[in-house]
């Protein structure tokens, strides 16, 4: 039994990793921004709340993250401005938060001398595959504001390894979905408006293709690297090592709901990301996650589908289905 802390833990990945690190027995605090309201996040509701240590802070703040660092032995660090479409409006927020955030962490926690920092990162470092499946020798191409402060927060993390021999793990899901998602994300964007009964499904780009994964699945990949020993100093991917384009996902998502052959589906301009800011194709190549952790994907894209349209069916009316928000 560990003493966890979580940053991002109120988020969708977050919330998922900050429940699975209770079920195997660890003492989690959770990282959450700190508001007014005195809100959580995606753990408001959990079943595990009172099993949860909660801490609202803020990780652009070193005294706050400092703070946060009492009694902990390993850092999950998932804490991050994540949507793609808003970087281009602000850049500066991303770099602050993805950029400065992480060297907070990367300080504090050297700074108490904990066992191991886990630093989350994304499969949108690499832009578009230069080939396929991607493993973590591929080149590094950051294609929008968003992966270019992520892979500025990879190589600051890296350091940290290299310069102070400050045990770091870098681990690179690719594209995750699942019950609790952002709208914004193109699963959840299809989801519910298929749900709510549109036969014209708004999107951006049709032809790119993603690897997607399950949140479950990303979750248990995340645990079972970061808390090896063989990882320390890697950077590892995570993903299910298949790839579908969207207009596929619309119509397995569009069947699994309601086989409805009829629907459209209709490009947005707003929703269509700069050309040269395009990823158009991620695979991941996961054998070193294999290699070193034993894990690897359990669920396939059918599965994670079904489970995440049951609980958006179930939670629809929290979600604001005609209003495209970057």
């Amino acid at each position: 039994m560990a003493k966890i802390l979580v940053t991002g833990a109120g988020g969708f990945i977050g919330s998922h990793l900050t429940e699975y690190l209770v079920e195997q027995g660890h003492k989690v605090k959770a990282f959450v921004r700190y508001n007014s309201r005195n809100f959580w996040g995606w753990l408001e509701k959990s079943k595990y709340i009172d099993d949860i240590e909660i801490y609202s802070g803020d990780i652009r703040d070193y005294d706050s993250v400092y703070k946060s660092m009492k009694g902990i032995e390993y850092v999950f660090h998932l804490a991050a401005l994540i949507g793609i479409p808003y970087s281009y409006y602000s850049p500066l927020a991303y770099i602050k938060t993805n950029v400065e955030g992480t060297y907070n962490l990367l300080q504090a926690a050297k700074e108490f001398n904990i066992q191991r920092m886990i630093h989350i990162s994304t499969s949108e470092v690499y832009g578009t595959a230069q080939y396929i499946p991607i493993n973590e020798k591929h080149p590094i191409n950051p294609q929008s504001p968003y992966s270019a402060t992520k892979a500025s927060a990879d190589y600051l993390a890296k350091s940290f390894y290299l310069s102070f021999d400050f045990p770091v793990t870098i681990v690179r899901p690719f594209n995750t979905f699942g019950p609790r998602q952002s709208a914004r994300a193109v699963i959840p964007t299809i989801i519910t408006q298929v749900l709510n009964d549109k036969k014209a499904i708004k999107l951006g780009n049709l032809n790119s293709s993603r690897d997607f994964t399950y949140v479950l699945d990303t979750v248990e990949g995340i645990y079972k690297i970061g808390l090896n020993d063989k990882t320390i100093g890697e950077v590892i991917n995570i993903g299910n090592g298949k790839d579908i384009s969207i207009y596929e996902t619309v119509s397995i998502i569009n069947k699994l709901i309601n086989d409805d052959i009829n629907i459209k589906t209709k490009i947005v301009s707003k929703r269509v990301r700069p050309e040269k800011s395009e990823v158009q194709r991620l695979v991941c190549d996961y054998s070193k996650a294999h290699k070193l952790s034993g894990w690897k994907p359990r669920y396939t894209l059918e599965e994670g589908l079904e489970k995440t349209i049951a609980w958006f069916r179930e939670n629809l009316n929290i979600y604001k289905e005609g209003i495209y928000n970057v």
